[in-house]
């Protein structure tokens, strides 16, 4: 791929398709342009977003969409880039012995607006006044904004290093790895001593901490789960998920659907719940295709919207 220089700011004006006038008048103005908002954590604590309005999104779209994925991410990153999933992240280690997980502290409140600027607007590519202006309307309040669609590809891009140096220590030890965003997952068939330490090492160099409540490793006699799936013999959901998809499948066909949603207090209409329950199949197959409950599940569904 031929690199693109940009040294004029109507050329960048030219390929985002936004107005020069535009992007200024939005990075001179950030505060305008983001709410916070909290989003529930599993813990029981809550996470602060900050959201960008239609107007900054747009902006950070073309950026995402226009020159961020034109740059090299790590085959060790699986999230936020084509191709990628929960899929691609889990199957390297199925069947594997141990599986060991570890998970960035406060990732995305770590990042520094000079590693954004190094990381995805490189002084080889851009003038350094666009490298400014870009780097700005990427960044908020010392952090990489959460939901900001340009974040996730940062983020790739700053754990580039990471994940090579990452990648070729666990290369040499017969080592499998993969990162989903901050969650890193390593498996193997024999001892994973040292992973840790590593890890912290490259990390702790590049400004960023391991969140050791998270660090998590599960034996061949354990349910290993990667990314919300089970790896231990074969890539499957959860037990659990797929007995409560067959139960709510069983009582909708014995009480009706309207009746089943009274019954559980739903405030979901009959049309947006049985998409619920097709993402839910869907979410089955793709791990397990052949699936019995959840094609089941699909084949209902079918019928129902049919009318049938």
């Amino acid at each position: 791929m031929d690199r693109i220089i940009y040294c004029e700011a109507s050329t960048l004006s030219r390929d985002l398709g936004l107005r020069l006038q535009t992007l200024y008048a939005v990075s001179n103005r950030l505060d305008a342009h983001y709410r916070m908002a909290q989003i529930p954590k599993r813990d029981g604590g809550v996470r602060l977003l900050a959201l960008p309005d239609e107007t900054l999104k747009c902006v950070q779209r073309r950026i995402a969409g226009t020159l961020l994925c034109r740059m090299p991410i790590s085959p060790y990153a699986t999230a936020y880039r084509f191709g990628g999933g929960i899929i691609k992240n889990a199957r390297p280690h199925v069947g594997r012995r141990t599986v060991l997980k570890l998970d960035i502290c406060r990732f995305f409140d770590s990042v520094l607006y000079r590693q954004v600027k190094d990381a995805a607007f490189p002084a080889d590519t851009y003038a350094e006044p666009l490298r400014v202006l870009l780097a700005m309307l990427c960044y908020y309040r010392d952090a990489l904004p959460q939901g900001a669609p340009t974040s996730p590809w940062i983020a790739n891009l700053i754990l580039r290093e990471f994940d090579e140096e990452m990648g070729a220590y666990c290369a040499k030890r017969a080592i499998r790895y993969t990162r989903y965003c901050d969650d890193m997952t390593f498996s193997g068939d024999g001892s994973l001593e040292g992973v840790r330490e590593f890890a912290a090492a490259a990390l702790r160099k590049r400004g960023f901490l391991l969140n050791e409540a998270k660090t998590k490793r599960m034996n061949a006699g354990q349910r290993q789960a990667v990314t919300g799936l089970t790896v231990n013999e074969k890539m499957r959901t959860p037990a659990a998920y797929r007995r409560a998809l067959r139960q709510e499948l069983y009582y909708c066909r014995r009480f009706g659907v309207e009746e089943h949603l009274r019954r559980t207090e739903s405030a979901l209409s009959v049309e947006a719940y049985l998409r619920s329950l097709a993402g839910k199949a869907n979410f089955i197959l793709l791990a397990d295709p052949a699936n019995r409950d959840a094609i089941d599940c699909k084949e209902w569904i079918s019928q129902q919207t049919k009318g049938g």
